[in-house]
This record gives structure tokens, C-alpha cells and sequence, in this order.
């Protein structure tokens, strides 16, 4: 039980974040969202919110990279682009447009934790920590891809350029369709994603 609570937890910051950002997601909405006990923060959490949210990038990483690795072996590039599209586009319409990538919103906030948020100030090192963490979720999707491609016969170089572009347009794109609150440009961007992918494989 103890290990499912903090499982929920995780889970729960993962969820909360991609929907309100880092800064938006406290201790206190994790607890509320998940519906655990709030003594088990300091349990399961000892260094606070900033232990959780670590924890929080490498469960949202592992959600996508499992399905997406097993694809591209089983099925090949295109096929792993596809569902990494389709893994957002659930998301994004599960939600009604209101979540999207929690690794991003690491990406792009300032980190504040639990000891300097009542002034504001941000935490230098944390914030290094948790963009190396960021960092390390999107090479681990871009290591699949790349290896997927070159399996296809695509040279290093190429597939490396490749699985960068893949990454930068599906997370990019999530964001255009929340604005948007349509999953159209993600459909726009898959098709001529798997353009450029066919072109590379077949050349």
C-alpha cells in the first residue's frame, strides 16, 4: 500500500504539472488531486517539493519512451512516430486541451521550491537539476528515435537531425493545440513528419 501511495503521488504531480505548470502544482493540490494523506509527504518525499517533481519528469519520460521504444522495435520508425503522436493527441483530447507535456513545463519555468516560495526567488541549483533531468527525458526519446531510423538504413548524422526535428515538432505542437483546443495541428505535423522520416528511409 505504502509503495501504491507514493506511486499515486508521483503519478498525480506528473498529471498536475503538465496541466499548471511547476509553479502551479504544491505539495498540498498533489495531495488534494491524488487523494492521499498529506503525512505522507514527508514519508515518501523528504526533500520536499522538489524530490517530487524529479520524480514526477522520469514517470512522465517512462510513459512515453516504453511504448515508443517497443514500437519502433516491433514496427520501425514511422510507426514509433506514430504513436508518439497518438500517445499526445489521447492526452491532449482526454483532457479536453488542458494538459500537455510535463517535461516541457520543467523545460521552460523557473524552478521555485518549497523553502523560497513565499519570496519568490528561484532556486539555482534545483533548477539545474531538474533541467538536467528535462534534458535527459527528451535524449532518451530522441536516442529511440535515432535508433529506429538507423536500424532503416539512415546514416548517424541524418538520423540524429531527424529525432531532434520529431521531438521539437511533437512538443511544440502540443502546445499550438492547446491553444488551439484541436488536435488538427498535430495531425498536420505528423503528416509531413512522416514525409521527411519516408524520404530519409527510402533515400
Amino acid at each position: 500500500m505504502t509503495s501504491e501511495t507514493r506511486a499515486k503521488m508521483v503519478a498525480g504531480a506528473a498529471d498536475l504539472m503538465s496541466r499548471r505548470g511547476v509553479n502551479g502544482t504544491s505539495m498540498r493540490d498533489m495531495v488534494r488531486h491524488t487523494g492521499t494523506p498529506r503525512g505522507s509527504i514527508s514519508h515518501h518525499f523528504p526533500r520536499g517539493k522538489q524530490q517530487l517533481v524529479e520524480e514526477a519528469i522520469v514517470f512522465a519520460g517512462a510513459q512515453v519512451s516504453g511504448p515508443l521504444e517497443h514500437l519502433t522495435r516491433e514496427r520501425g520508425a514511422i510507426a514509433g512516430l506514430r504513436t508518439f503522436i497518438a500517445l499526445w493527441r489521447q492526452t491532449l483530447e482526454k483532457t479536453k486541451f488542458q494538459a500537455g507535456c510535463p517535461v516541457l513545463a520543467v523545460a521552460v519555468e523557473q524552478f521555485v521550491n518549497d523553502a523560497t516560495e513565499r519570496d519568490g526567488k528561484p532556486d539555482q541549483a534545483a533548477q539545474s537539476h531538474l533541467l538536467d533531468l528535462a534534458d535527459g527525458v527528451f535524449a532518451d526519446w530522441q536516442r529511440i528515435m535515432v535508433e529506429a531510423l538507423r536500424s532503416e538504413g539512415v546514416t548517424p548524422a541524418r538520423a540524429r537531425r531527424l529525432a531532434a526535428l520529431v521531438i521539437a515538432s511533437v512538443e511544440g505542437t502540443v502546445a499550438m493545440c492547446r491553444a488551439a483546443r484541436s488536435a488538427q495541428p498535430l495531425e498536420d505535423v505528423r503528416l509531413e513528419l512522416e514525409l521527411a522520416l519516408f524520404a530519409a528511409i527510402s533515400g
